[in-house]
């Protein structure tokens, strides 16, 4: 996709997660946050890529059928564990899932597959890319898987674990290029992606 001028655009987040939020706060620009009601139930994917990719595009299309003079980026996370990118790890959305969760990752290796899509449905503009970061977890006991999700109440995380907190201290080590591919959005592709745009970064 070559570079679009778009004229004073409105910018959307198709998302109301929190940690996006905080993450597009970091560039500093207006935007406004609406969000997507869609089925994030897999349709025969094969591989976390595909799903993570489908539902980043779904929830950016959906957005912009309305604000088709709109920017709209729609981002989705799909976790795995190692040789198994089709058996997809989700949102715990209760502590006896999270700490099920957090037992099974325990020692091992979990990538995550984060799918981001740019929207701007007035000038035929889209770009739907996936982004790759991996940790490897401790070796973790009961009373501290517990413990941290007492603390941290990862319900909504995918792997049941929050980076940009204490989920930081369950891990051995963190491979990838960008933190925030991690958190749920890869900005240093967004931020390339938006500059396309012309919006201006810094």
């Amino acid at each position: 996709m070559t570079d679009c001028k778009v004229n004073n655009p409105k910018i959307i987040l198709a998302s109301s997660s929190r940690t996006r939020q905080d993450l597009m706060n970091r560039l500093g620009l207006k935007y406004h946050c609406i969000s997507p009601e869609i089925d994030e139930s897999p349709r025969g994917e094969t591989h976390a890529d595909d799903l993570a990719k489908r539902l980043a595009f779904e929830k950016a299309y959906l957005i912009a059928q309305d604000h088709p003079n709109a920017i709209v980026i729609g981002s989705d996370q799909v976790a795995w564990r190692e040789h198994m990118p089709h058996e997809f790890i989700g949102k715990p959305l209760t502590i006896e899932n999270a700490i099920l969760q957090l037992q099974a990752n325990s020692g091992q290796n979990v990538y995550f597959s984060t799918a981001l899509s740019v929207q701007h449905l007035a000038s035929g503009f889209e770009q739907t890319l996936i982004e790759h970061y991996h940790v490897k977890f401790r070796d973790l006991t009961l009373a501290e898987i517990e413990r941290y999700i007492e603390i941290d109440q990862p319900l909504h995380c995918a792997g049941s674990f929050k980076c940009e907190s204490l989920g930081i201290s369950l891990f051995e080590h963190m491979i990838g290029q960008d933190q925030t591919t991690l958190m749920g959005m890869p900005m240093i592709q967004l931020c390339h992606i938006l500059r396309q745009l012309e919006i201006q970064l810094p």
